[in-house]
């Protein structure tokens, strides 16, 4: 088995790796396609064309103002009780204590800020940066480079855990390392506890 890696900071994205927000994000998106009158999406056609990127982007594709993404968060913030925190998130977070972590996520500080509160994990990171925080989100390599200038490393020094292909675009451009749960990276595992079998603890 290769030796585990030691990084100096480990980012994670928020939806689809510490939560399960994935149907949440879809219910809401389609809540706001109805608003307009635009034809809803499928769940299939959610997850192979617009999970991971940023509102922005998503509405740019649907032929949408991105004016509308203040009403699209509205919505969204009403399901957010459906969201569960996926097993052995917090004790694996709390088996990694001695590095210094961070979230970067495409969700609006707001709705990851009630998110993280709620599952009572908020405490366990150095940095949270969000889409409205930078000038673009994932697959813009922008949040790893703000996170690790505030953590004073270099990008190739942190290593990035996503889960699609938005996360392995931003590491890629980024140069950080980058595990995948669920998609090919230079790691990859089936489920967050899986992490320590790759992060030395």
């Amino acid at each position: 088995m290769k030796s585990k890696i030691n990084p100096k900071a480990i980012l994670f994205d928020m939806d689809g790796v510490l939560v399960n927000s994935l149907d949440s994000w879809w219910k809401s998106l389609n809540a706001a396609l109805k608003n307009y009158n635009v034809k809803e999406i499928s769940r299939e056609e959610f997850i192979e064309k617009f999970w991971g990127y940023e509102l922005q982007d998503n509405l740019r594709k649907l032929g949408l103002n991105k004016e509308i993404v203040t009403f699209c968060n509205n919505i969204y913030s009403g399901y957010t009780g459906e969201i569960k925190i996926f097993s052995g998130v917090k004790e694996t977070l709390k088996k990694l204590d001695n590095y210094k972590k961070a979230i970067i996520t495409n969700t609006p500080k707001d709705c990851a800020l009630q998110i993280l509160k709620k599952f009572d994990i908020k405490n366990f990171f150095n940095i949270i940066v969000t889409n409205d925080q930078i000038k673009k989100g994932k697959p813009a390599p922008d949040m790893i480079y703000k996170v690790c200038q505030e953590l004073k490393i270099q990008p190739r020094e942190a290593v990035l855990v996503g889960d699609t292909e938005s996360d392995v675009k931003a590491g890629r451009a980024a140069g950080c390392k980058i595990i995948g749960i669920n998609i090919d990276a230079d790691f990859s595992i089936k489920t967050f506890s899986e992490l320590l079998n790759i992060i030395e603890n």
